[in-house]
């Protein structure tokens, strides 16, 4: 039991997720104006190792953890994140134009599965503020920016829209996430379908003068059949895409089994640990190294990460079980994968994936 558990994580959830959410940034932000108080935060959230320095699309990483898409929708979050033990961060999910989201309440709570369920809808500035806000950081990690669909937008014009946002935040991005996986967004996971996918990367390609402008990655869903997920990646290669984020969340109520009703939206968390793994360790034994993936989808301790990690995964990446174990979870993964790789001789991170033990 730690000092977030004890402590922090009974008053955060005392209040209402979202409110939780504003609660913990104002916190961040008092932190930071105190005298020395990141440096101390830096410090015991921190794990070094030269272990952990990877390279994946063209681009360094300290360590393989990262933060999830989600949790910074504006990207103001991303000079305190910075210095809280992760590798790299995630901002968005970010539409070319401005919008509010679903109507609250769109994010709920299931303690006693370490699970959220949220309908949220891509509720952001837009991508010109978003742009605003990082190009005045200081960029210390990378930096990924997940792009999705403007809702007010017909289908007809997604490809216009994910341009737009491209063109604006890929001079501040290390890479990019096409995002066509949210289940908030309605028709939006039409978008896996293969010729719908082959029409909306081509699209944004083109639109961006043929090729993208930064590593970019498709991430996917973890409720398509395996034989869907299949075929994305035989054509994905050809497209110029840098890889594969897997998996988003799932729509499977039926995963979520101590309590008589589950809210609509997507599920994060334990639940969709399972199938998050067996999705990676599917695209991992397609792709054969040829694309990188990064992992997603119920990491909430040491072990978690690492299987993860064995079953394909380049980096990994947390949200839900940073919410449930707090602040300290990035110190105790990295800690646990540092231990391993000494226990077993291993000297470099890269040599954990698709690890066969």
């Amino acid at each position: 039991m730690n000092l977030y558990e004890t402590f922090l994580k009974p008053i955060f959830f005392h209040f209402s997720p979202e409110k939780a959410h504003d609660f913990a940034t104002l916190f961040l932000k008092t932190v930071d104006i105190l005298p020395m108080g990141f440096q101390v935060l830096e410090k015991i959230t921190t794990y070094s190792s030269n272990r952990f320095k990877v390279n994946i699309s063209g681009i360094d990483f300290p360590n393989p953890l990262g933060l999830a898409a989600g949790f910074d929708k504006t990207g103001e979050l991303y000079p305190y994140f910075s210095k809280l033990g992760f590798g790299f961060l995630e901002v968005g999910t970010v539409t070319g134009e401005e919008q509010p989201g679903n109507p609250s309440p769109r994010l709920f709570r299931y303690p006693d599965e370490n699970a959220l369920v949220n309908r949220m809808g891509f509720n952001n500035p837009g991508c010109e503020r978003v742009f605003q806000t990082l190009n005045i950081q200081k960029k210390t990690i990378p930096r990924g920016i997940n792009i999705g669909k403007t809702k007010a937008i017909p289908l007809e014009k997604t490809v216009d829209d994910y341009v737009k946002s491209f063109q604006k935040l890929s001079k501040i991005s290390d890479y990019g996430v096409i995002n066509i996986s949210s289940p908030n967004t309605p028709g939006l996971r039409g978008f896996q379908e293969k010729e719908a996918f082959l029409q909306l990367i081509q699209g944004i390609k083109q639109g961006l003068g043929g090729q993208f402008l930064i590593p970019t990655f498709v991430k996917l869903a973890p409720d398509l059949k395996d034989r869907d997920i299949e075929e994305i990646l035989e054509i994905i290669i050809d497209l110029g895409v840098s890889g594969v984020v897997l998996t988003n969340t799932t729509i499977q109520k039926n995963l979520i089994k101590k309590y008589n009703s589950v809210e609509d939206g997507g599920i994060s968390g334990e639940p969709l640990r399972n199938r998050s793994t067996e999705v990676i360790q599917l695209a991992y034994q397609k792709l054969q190294g040829r694309l990188p993936i990064i992992g997603v989808g119920g990491i909430d301790s040491g072990i978690t990460a690492l299987e993860k990690i064995i079953a394909g995964a380049n980096l990994i990446q947390i949200y839900t079980g940073y919410i449930y174990k707090g602040p300290f979870l990035p110190y105790m993964i990295l800690e646990y994968l540092d231990g391993f790789m000494v226990k077993n001789g291993i000297k470099n991170i890269n040599e954990l994936t698709g690890l066969k033990i």
